[in-house]
């Protein structure tokens, strides 16, 4: 049995006093989390579980035997009891009568929605006869490595005999479907002993009357293929042995920060993307090793691991041994380009008559020696989970090559699940993207008021962004409220001191590395000083204009450079003051480091305009909600000069300006909003004044 002790092994987490009071379904919930929770189980997605309950019929009031299953998209580990679809099994076993052959599967699925239970707006997935015509209570299909380095090793059948005997079956390659289903069902009628069975290039299934019994089978038989891959390839040096040796791990997120945005920008044709790295043992053990071009070509098995990583990865031309990133970069396009012709010739190979249209022919997965791994994607999510997919993909390849021959889906199998009209329809299903999905937005003074406000208003169209401040405590407690709202993917934090040269050209390699470039750059990070010019210290000038003036060019300066490697526009949007434009008593500092801003934006629209880089300016105006910069000497300095108190600054700011409304951190976020999205996309050297109206703030 498995148990925590050892690490190496599954741990059986059923807690039998807290499952007793539940209910079969319940119970179904709470196996198929825990199954879930183990990534060497199952990944992300992957797999499905079920139950067959009794249930109460709502129109008859009988009871019927109903298949709850994981619908359709759903991930076991996180699923929860709406994600289930529920199903009259007799009307299941009805659709065998409408069968009309292996040719006409995929119209059952048509067939699904009729057997539905209680009205369960949750749909069915294409897994559902697989489940339905096990003649068991619970059924688990799970896909971990160790099974799946089984099921695609060349001789899996004999494999499986091997190390199961007749407790777990095997059948041959076939895609998931109704056909698959009575396979099933045929394979248990004849071995009405075995506990499971072994897919060809595709996972486990193990089955029970007992939920509990059921998760401890599934498990048990996981362990069992991991401990008889760790006897057989104990001492054996994995994918044919290292001709390699990996960068310094400083060294691997520099190349990292070099070659990803240059591919960002190669692949962002269609629409932006973003990426994500990896430097995982599991993964440098691999682009190192002597077969890994040899086993990268082969492609993946799973249909899974294929779905999300594509026919194959590239390999990037790079020599860790005498590395030479420049040649690297001068050789990547061709490299990209030949890729895709070779993904348009896949396609033309297979495509059928019926086939959806030529997808994106660009790679998902970037594999460099000494380096780590590359993946890119629609979002972040995606790039992390595709990147995950892969590891599991190595795990597959080492297992199946160790033992046997590693072997991948048939070029046109693969081809017809990548383009299976069921996919597609899938696909066509999805909410259209929000209107800033894959742009990287970089935020500096991200802790602040305006900071925060501007980047969760990203956020919420679908950016993703890296928070930057030089409060690291105020940065830390931003950065967890926004990703539990939108996600930790979706947000990356660096605490950064922007007049520190060598800390904000850091930052900017650490954006590339984290999302893989820049799309919006909101230079933000903010000072305020209030004294009369014979009291300004030269300290506190030169301050200011640290701050306010040369930090925003050298935070400039940096994302231009990452502007230029992606060749594919971007966004500056300053947020600068009114102060910039209309001065003000005792504030000779701060009025005219503002006012370099306001010029310096304009010169860098000016150097921007030829490679598509818009840049304007945000011009607030007694923003005092949530700003940092009023919460210290700055509002008592600011009351003094115009001879009021704390609480009425904001009073007398108010009632000065022409709409005698107070300005909000969100409303300078919809205008950084604006100014960084297409919605503005022939604007730039352009200044945005949202300060409730102040005549001497006009700009004309």
């Amino acid at each position: 049995m498995t148990n925590a002790a050892d690490p190496q092994r599954l741990e059986n987490k059923w807690d039998a006093e807290h499952a007793a009071a539940m209910s079969e379904s319940e119970k179904l919930l709470y196996r198929s989390n825990l199954l879930g929770s183990d990534k060497r189980i199952t990944n992300y997605g992957g797999g499905n579980t079920s139950a067959k309950v009794m249930e109460r019929d709502p129109l008859t009031g009988a009871m019927t035997e109903v298949l709850w299953v994981k619908g359709s998209g759903g991930d076991v580990g996180s699923i929860r009891m709406d994600g289930f679809a529920t199903l009259y099994m007799d009307k299941l076993n009805a659709l065998k009568a409408l069968y009309r052959g292996p040719d006409f599967e995929d119209e059952m699925v048509g067939f699904l929605p009729h057997c539905t239970f209680n009205l369960n707006p949750r749909a069915a997935s294409i897994d559902t006869p697989l489940h339905a015509y096990v003649p068991r209570k619970h059924v688990d299909h799970m896909h971990p490595d160790a099974i799946i380095a089984i099921a695609a090793a060349k001789d899996s059948k004999a494999l499986t005999q091997k190390i199961f005997g007749d407790t777990i079956g095997w059948l041959p390659w076939k895609r998931p479907g109704y056909e698959l289903g009575l396979w099933l069902s045929e394979f248990c009628a004849k071995n009405p002993t075995a506990k499971g069975v072994i897919l060809e290039s595709h996972g486990l299934f193990t089955w029970d009357d007992d939920a509990q019994a059921c998760y401890a089978l599934t498990l048990d038989v996981i362990q069992t293929a991991m401990d008889w891959f760790a006897r057989e390839t104990d001492g054996q040096a994995a994918f044919g042995g290292a001709i390699h040796t990996s960068l310094p791990e400083a060294e691997r997120r520099a190349t990292a920060a070099r070659l990803m945005p240059a591919i960002r920008g190669m692949v962002s044709g269609q629409q932006h993307m973003v990426g994500h790295f990896d430097d995982s043992d599991a993964v440098l053990e691999f682009v190192n090793a002597r077969d890994m071009e040899r086993l990268a070509a082969l492609g993946t098995s799973c249909p899974d691991h294929f779905l999300r990583t594509k026919i194959c990865p590239l390999v990037v031309d790079f020599d860790p041994s005498a590395p030479d990133i420049d040649a690297t970069l001068d050789g990547l396009g061709d490299a990209v380009a030949a890729y895709r012709e070779a993904y348009k010739a896949y396609y033309d190979r297979c495509k059928r008559d019926d086939s959806p249209a030529l997808r994106d022919p660009n790679a998902v997965v970037y594999l460099v020696p000494g380096v780590g791994m590359i993946t890119f994607a629609k979002d972040k999510a995606t790039a992390r989970i595709s990147g995950e997919f892969y590891v599991n993909a190595i795990n597959v390849m080492r297992g199946a090559d160790a033992v046997s021959q590693y072997q991948g889906l048939p070029e046109q199998e693969a081809f017809d699940i990548e383009y299976w009209l069921l996919e597609e329809a899938k696909l066509q299903r999805m909410p259209a993207p929000k209107a800033m999905a894959g742009r990287v937005a970089l935020v500096t003074g991200g802790a602040g008021g305006i900071g925060s406000a501007t980047a969760e208003r990203y956020l919420r169209d679908g950016a993703v962004v890296m928070l930057a401040d030089i409060d690291a405590d105020a940065l830390t407690a931003t950065a967890d409220r926004l990703a539990a709202r939108y996600s930790p993917d979706v947000v990356r934090t660096v605490t950064m001191d922007v007049t520190d040269e060598a800390a904000v050209a850091s930052a900017c390699a650490g954006l590339a590395v984290e999302f893989g470039g820049v799309d919006i750059l909101v230079s933000n990070a903010g000072i305020a000083s209030s004294a009369p010019v014979e009291e300004t210290s030269l300290e506190l000038w030169n301050r200011n204009m640290a701050i306010l003036s040369t930090g925003y060019f050298l935070v400039s300066r940096e994302t231009f450079k990452l502007f230029r490697a992606q060749g594919i526009g971007g966004a500056v949007v300053f947020v600068a003051s009114k102060n910039g434009l209309a001065a003000s008593p005792n504030a000779s500092a701060y009025c005219t480091a503002k006012a370099s801003e306001i010029h310096l934006a304009r010169c860098l629209a000016l150097e921007g305009a030829g490679m598509g880089v818009r840049v304007n300016v945000v011009n607030p105006d007694a923003v005092l909600k949530g700003s940092k910069i009023w919460q210290g000497e700055w509002l008592d300095q600011r009351a003094g000069t115009y001879g009021t108190d704390k609480d009425g600054l904001e009073k007398m700011y108010r009632d000065r300006s022409m709409l005698k409304r107070s300005v909000l951190p969100e409303d300078i976020a919809e205008a950084a909003y604006f100014l960084a999205s297409d919605l503005s996309a022939k604007s730039t050297g352009n200044i945005i004044n949202v300060d409730a109206g102040n005549v001497q703030a006009f700009t004309r």
